[in-house]
Parts: C-alpha cells; sequence; structure tokens
C-alpha cells in the first residue's frame, strides 16, 4: 500500500531527501521538471505545439521556469514564460531558474496586478502559478487571473497541481482554482483527487517519480493507503494441487425479489465466477426458473418458512444479503436472522442497508468485521449527512472504528475502511461502469473472496482491485463506452488467475 501525504509530510519529505541523499533543493527542483517534461513529451509529442508557461514566484513556480528551459532543450521551440508578479517575494530556486532561463532566449514577460489581460495564443497553457501547499482560497488579482485563464477554453496541463486546488482538507467547489485537463503530480497523487469534488480542477492526473526518498514516506504515518497491484499479488492465492469445491467456501446470497431477480441473478453470477466452491441463491420461488436458465451452477433456498433453520445449518461460511432483496416484514426478519450469525462473514449491500437506515437500532448488532458496500446516499442515510467528502471519509473512519467493521464506500474511486481507521484508496474504474447493477457484481466478487478465507478487509480491497479492473480492461482494451455488468462478471476469472499467479 503507498502511503498518501498531507502537505506538511510532503514538506518534511523533500527536507528528509535534502539532508539524506544528499541534494540541494535546486538540484531536486531540477530532478522534478525532468520527471515533469519527461511525461510532457508522452503526452503530447509534437514539438510544434506553440506553449505558455504561467509561473508564480514561488517554488511551483521555479519549476515552470526550469520546465521551460528543458522543454526548449528537448527541441519544444515555440515556448514562452509569463511571470505572474502576485507577490513582490520570490523563492531563492526561483530566482536562480529565471537566471538560466534568460541564458536560453525563450521570452519572459511579467504580469503585474494592474496589467491589462489579454487573450493567450498559445496551442497549451502549462499551470506553474501556485504549489501544493494552498491554504486558503484565491482572492483578488490572482483570483481573477485564474479566471481569465479558465475562460480561455484553452488545453491546460498543470505541474503538480491545479492551482487554488487545495491537496488535501475540505474542498469547497464555489472557491476558484485553475480547470487542468492533465496534471502531472509529483511522487504520489494528492489526497484530494480521489474525491468526486476534484473533477471541475482536474480531468485526468498522472504521477511522475522525482527522486524523493521513498523508504521515508512509506515510514510516515498515514490513514490513506492507495492500494497497487502488487497488493492484491499479495492477497490472493493460487489454487492448489487437490483442492476441491469445499475447499473454497460456500456462499449464500439472499437477493431478489419478484420484480428485482436481475440483482439477485449478477451478484450470485458474480460470486460464482470469483470462485466460491459453492454458491446458493436465496431467493423467491418466482425466480427460479430465471436463476436456473441464467446460472444453473447456482443452488436455489426458496425463500419461504424454512429459511431461517437453513440459514443456521452451519454449512454456509459467508453470507450477502441486500441485492434486490426488498424491505418488507420478511425481508427484516431474514436480515434480523443474519445479524446472529457471528460465526460467518457477512456482507450487507442494497436493500440490507436501506433496512438498517430505516431500523437504525440493528447497526449496533452488526457482527465484528461484517463488510458494509453503501454508495454515498446510502452511506449518509445510515450515518447522516455530508456536504463533503473529506467529512464523510472522516466520519467512515470513526464509524469504522466504533462498529468494529468494513466499510466499503463506493466511488469511482472505490473507498474501503478498515476497523484500524485506514482509509484505502482503489486506484482502477472509470465511468463506463456506471451501470445498474455493478455494485451487485461487486458484492458477489467481495462474497466469494471471502468464502474462500480472505479476511473482510482483505476481501474488500482485492474485490474493490478486481472488479475496477475488469471494467478498465472492458473500456480500455475492448472499447466499450457502457459496460454492462455483466461483462464485469466474464472477466472475473482471467483477472483473479493473473493476478493470483503472479503472486
Amino acid at each position: 500500500m503507498l502511503n498518501l501525504l498531507t502537505c506538511e509530510q510532503i514538506r518534511l519529505t523533500d527536507q528528509y531527501t535534502i539532508q539524506n541523499k544528499p541534494v540541494s533543493s535546486l538540484d531536486l527542483m531540477e530532478s522534478a521538471s525532468c520527471a515533469f517534461v519527461g511525461a510532457f513529451k508522452s503526452e503530447f509529442p509534437d514539438i510544434n505545439i506553440s506553449i505558455c508557461i504561467y509561473c508564480g514566484t514561488g517554488n511551483n513556480g521555479g519549476d515552470g521556469l526550469a520546465v521551460a528551459r528543458l522543454l526548449k532543450e528537448a527541441g519544444y521551440e515555440k515556448v514562452s514564460v509569463q511571470v505572474v508578479r502576485f507577490s513582490e517575494k520570490s523563492t531563492a530556486d526561483f530566482d536562480e531558474n529565471l537566471k538560466r532561463l534568460k541564458l536560453t532566449g525563450i521570452t519572459v514577460l511579467e504580469i503585474h496586478e494592474n496589467d491589462n489581460l489579454i487573450l493567450e495564443s498559445s496551442d497549451l497553457i502549462i499551470d506553474a502559478l501556485l504549489g501544493s501547499g494552498l491554504n486558503k482560497p484565491l482572492d483578488g488579482f490572482l483570483k481573477e487571473f485564474v479566471r481569465h485563464i479558465n475562460s480561455q477554453n484553452k488545453k491546460i496541463v498543470s505541474i503538480d497541481v491545479p492551482s487554488g486546488f487545495f491537496a488535501e482538507g475540505k474542498i469547497d467547489t464555489k472557491n476558484v482554482c485553475i480547470h487542468a485537463d492533465l496534471v502531472l503530480t509529483f511522487q504520489r497523487p494528492k489526497i484530494n483527487f480521489f474525491f468526486p469534488e476534484s473533477a471541475e480542477a482536474l480531468k485526468r492526473f498522472k504521477v511522475v517519480n522525482i527522486g524523493l526518498d521513498d523508504n521515508f514516506i512509506q515510514s510516515l504515518e498515514s490513514e490513506w493507503r492507495l492500494t497497487e497491484d502488487s497488493d492484491i499479488h499479495h492477497i490472493l492465492k493460487a489454487r492448489r494441487n487437490f483442492s476441491h469445491k469445499g475447499t473454497y467456501g460456500h456462499s449464500l446470497i439472499i437477493a431478489g425479489s419478484e420484480a428485482t431477480m436481475g440483482a439477485a441473478l449478477l451478484c450470485a453470477d458474480a460470486c460464482l465466477h470469483a470462485g466460491s466452491g459453492l454458491t446458493t441463491a436465496c431467493i423467491p420461488l418466482q425466480g427460479l426458473t430465471a436463476l436456473n436458465c441464467y446460472c444453473p451452477e447456482v443452488m436455489a433456498l426458496v425463500r419461504g418458512d424454512d429459511n431461517i433453520s437453513q440459514i443456521r445449518s452451519g454449512k454456509f461460511k459467508t453470507i450477502a444479503i441486500g441485492p434486490g432483496l426488498g424491505i418488507g416484514l420478511e425481508e427484516i426478519s431474514l436480515l434480523k436472522e443474519a445479524l446472529n450469525l457471528e460465526s460467518l462473514q457477512l456482507i450487507l449491500d442494497a436493500d440490507a442497508l436501506t433496512i438498517l437506515s430505516k431500523n437504525t437500532e440493528l447497526i449496533k448488532l452488526l457482527p465484528l468485521n461484517t463488510i458494509i458496500t453503501p454508495h454515498v446516499k446510502e452511506f449518509d442515510r445510515l450515518f447522516g449527512t455530508n456536504d463533503n467528502w473529506w467529512d464523510r471519509l472522516q466520519l467512515a473512519r470513526e464509524k469504522a472504528s466504533e462498529l468494529q467493521i468494513v466499510i466499503l464506500l463506493k466511488n469511482q474511486y472505490t473507498f474501503v475502511i478498515t476497523p484500524d481507521k485506514n482509509i484505502h484508496i482503489n486506484p482502477n474504474g472509470n465511468p463506463a461502469m456506471a451501470s445498474g447493477g455493478m455494485g451487485d457484481v461487486l458484492t458477489g466478487i467481495i462474497t466469494a473472496l471471502a468464502a474462500q478465507g480472505y479476511a473482510a478487509d482483505e476481501a474488500a480491497i482485492a474485490a474493490c482491485y478486481i472488479h475496477a479492473l475488469c471494467g478498465d480492461i472492458a473500456h480500455k482494451k475492448d472499447g466499450m463506452y457502457c459496460i454492462p455488468p455483466r461483462y464485469i462478471i466474464s472477466k472475473i476469472p482471467s483477472v483473479i488467475n493473473s493476478l493470483a499467479n503472479n503472486s
């Protein structure tokens, strides 16, 4: 898991790297600028593109000056620089890079507060006004200048963060910031890049390694963790010789109603494809034909008076309850019974979460390590409304710790919050996955992994990664604009196999 850092921790890491590599701060700026230019060249290989770099007078501006010099050395001849003097102060590294830049012949203009703002003629703007340390909203001249840049509808690439955007903490979407098409960010993504409120500030980001001490970064305490491929390789295990269906657990999916059998089918089929040794769907009688036709490998337990004894039988290792279930008295009774089975791994989704939100006394009865999988509205109904994702995630940390459960809060970048208050961010996923039934598939994958013996946090983290990776393959490799959930299911076995056999 990669630690994600606060601005203060980024500053400490810079200092540690400078003191222990050892390198000067100017050398570190040069390294960052070289990394930026390397990534920029792969994104914009046409050296005839015209580029204007807008620089502040701090170290982010110093990066911009170095980038201008390095781009010209790389053959980009149409590079100009505008230094925005919104402050009389400048850093030593900015001043040194300005001296170096003037030797290249690149045009450097200065913009002052009372100057008339003119339209930019270059094809592309590089934003180097402000770095990640911003702690207050833009105001005055700089606020108006950023609005001026945004109004020109130019392609914008920001260095490290979009100027005016907070790298951490509450995001106020009313604040003015650069609207970047691409952010080339240093060493680690910024925490706020993963929040939906970041959508206006950046369309896309890429991380460039600038040579900071990675061991030091990983030694810092952080509740923010970014899941990597290697983490999933470590969690998943290849199947052993002489294993059998009993080795991989028996999952029970309590789901579906007469009008919503699709949710039950998707969940059960995903559970089957994700490797549960046996899968049983507890469904209404009206859904039996659909189940047998759609996935005949899944066994059926028809809902009725004897369900309680069947659920208590001891043959199931994990129970998922909720997709398409309904919220009537029978369904409430089934959920209450499931909450009494502390020896089983429990996964709650969809209608099960609605029942909890309408019967809040049940929340305190959740067995230890229960996995709940709310989307944002379900989360707010369960635990209280928040108007920003930063506060929502802090509340999720408190609730996961208080109840000793795993909260999987769905988002384009899904958050898995564990009882130790850590927030694991899934880096995969794409807008093509915005389709009804995706959550049912995810619940099925979690259930299958739990049935195979993976711990609750491991099952949640790995299932998110597998689910989103399947979506990325369908979107990027298969070119699917919108992905029906059943296409995700078809990719699950091969994706799990590739991850497990690379462990």
